[in-house]
């Protein structure tokens, strides 16, 4: 698997996946290289996404992989190549999120990143099942 920073031509491909991110944010990701397009065999696999929260602290807010690829380990080396790539540029702990009706929550306990809270959003404009936090010290 390779892990590319998205560039402009990956926009119809994240966009198909991602639909909390609009033209304005994608423009976003691409200046900031915050999202990252997982590639196999010179097809588009997955995307992931993070954002710096307080200027200190990775947060990595979107990762997906399509459903064929899922269970064979894209997901674990995504996540361990970003981990790598934010102790590289100094950072001391990363943090993750999942809804709580979502599966991907023991794949991070796995990775070694411990539960630290979560958000309600009922009656809101974002209205969805809790979001739960995880964090791992690098």
């Amino acid at each position: 698997m390779e892990i590319k920073v998205v560039t402009g031509n990956d926009k119809d491909f994240v966009m198909s996946i991602d639909k909390h991110v609009n033209g304005t944010s994608y423009k976003n990701r691409v200046y900031t290289r915050s999202g990252y397009v997982l590639w196999e065999a010179d097809q588009p696999i997955g995307i992931m996404a993070h954002c710096v929260l307080w200027d200190n602290l990775p947060f990595m807010n979107f990762i997906f992989v399509k459903e064929k690829y899922r269970g064979q380990g894209y997901a674990t080396q995504a996540i361990t190549d970003w981990e790598n790539e934010m102790r590289s540029q100094g950072y001391k702990m990363t943090l993750i999120s999942t809804q709580a009706d979502e599966g991907a929550q023991h794949l991070y306990r796995k990775l070694g990143y411990v539960d630290c809270g979560g958000l309600l959003f009922n009656n809101t404009p974002f209205d969805q099942p809790m979001e739960v936090f995880f964090r791992k010290v690098l």
